[in-house]
């Protein structure tokens, strides 16, 4: 199976050495140089991964980002730049990319970034149907849905990503440090109220009692654990 991966990138001189870089790799690649056209590939195509430069003619990568995440696409995103600064890479992962690269980067960095992120995405790819039912919640992976009892339930993307890891990787005990970087894409212990402050409000939309839930349960000292079978298994 040869991964399809489309490069958004304005400079010529880097979609050509990208591109013989990722097709020696064994991958299939497609070009877009500016940000409306990376747009409407993205949206359109059936691409496992996504490298994205920030800066763009038309529609930064940013924005491209942003955009796709409100549409639902999920196909991981590794944004490029060339801004070494912290403010730029926070931003771009607050608005769903998965991984960063500064400029000038390695080859063989690149190379390993794009691996990860094509072996977790068919990590959890791997246990995900197309739709989990646990009690009256029922989750449809493939038009990024929420009901409970029939009634479509609000999740943002964020909310979502985190409700399908935590069942991807139900039964197990997972820290906030892996949520993190697993979901939010950060690294160490940073920022670590974040995923409580998620993991309330999913009990709070989902469960029926949020004050003592049964699928989204705390393991003091370690984590959460997500407890649920899915129905029609």
């Amino acid at each position: 199976m040869k991964y399809k991966v489309l490069l958004v990138e304005d400079e010529p001189g880097l979609v050509l050495a990208l591109t013989d870089l990722l097709v020696n790799e064994g991958y299939q690649v497609e070009a877009a140089t500016d940000g409306e056209a990376g747009l409407r590939l993205a949206s359109g195509g059936d691409f496992d991964l996504l490298i994205l430069d920030v800066r763009l003619p038309g529609k930064n990568g940013f924005d491209v980002c942003r955009d796709l995440r409100q549409r639902g696409i999920q196909t991981p995103i590794l944004m490029l730049t060339a801004r070494g600064q912290v403010i730029d890479k926070v931003l771009g992962l607050k608005l769903g990319a998965d991984d960063y690269l500064t400029k000038p980067y390695e080859p063989m960095e690149l190379l390993a970034r794009v691996e990860a992120l094509l072996r977790r995405g068919a990590a959890s790819a791997a246990r995900l149907t197309d739709a989990f039912q646990f009690g009256p919640v029922e989750v449809d992976f493939r038009k990024i849905e929420v009901r409970r009892h029939g009634q479509p339930v609000e999740l943002t993307a964020r909310e979502f990503e985190l409700l399908r890891y935590l069942i991807a990787e139900r039964g197990a005990t997972v820290t906030r440090s892996q949520l993190l970087r697993e979901v939010w894409g950060y690294g160490g212990e940073a920022m670590t109220r974040t995923v409580d402050v998620h993991i309330g409000l999913l009990r709070q939309k989902l469960e029926d009692d949020a004050a003592s839930p049964r699928h989204f349960l705390t393991v003091r000292g370690h984590g959460y654990r997500f407890v649920a079978q899915n129905d029609d298994d």
